[in-house]
């Protein structure tokens, strides 16, 4: 069975650092692509970075872009999303997702993790 559990989130202060993590089973992450999505309230789901597994390629939005690292570790088949310098707007509801393709098209993506509240306020 093909799973995604997240783990990681919460609430920090402006400026402060989060670390989520996407832990898979049932399939390897020697194929294909992940991804990491947010969705804040009232917004479209948006790409935040996605990273090809085979070789290591990473695409990031400018919003992210010196902020967020995602990263893997293959011996415990899960990705991680570092995020530093949090801001306000930040704020979402983060998803990681696995695909073919690494790209920030969420219709390519076919399995989805559960979710992770990152709230970002003082």
């Amino acid at each position: 069975q093909v799973q995604l559990v997240q783990s990681g989130g919460g609430l920090v202060q402006p400026g402060g650092s989060l670390r989520l993590s996407c832990a898979a089973s049932g399939f390897s992450l020697n194929s294909g692509a992940i991804g990491w999505f947010r969705q804040a309230p009232g917004k479209e789901r948006e790409g935040v970075a996605c990273l090809k597994n085979r070789d290591g390629r990473t695409i990031y939005i400018d919003s992210v872009k010196g902020r967020f690292t995602i990263s893997k570790d293959s011996g415990k088949n899960t990705v991680y999303l570092q995020m530093n310098s949090l801001k306000p707007e930040d704020t979402a509801v983060y998803y990681c997702a696995s695909g073919p393709i690494a790209t920030m098209e969420k219709r390519v993506y076919s399995y989805w993790g559960q979710g992770t509240q990152v709230t970002v306020s003082w």
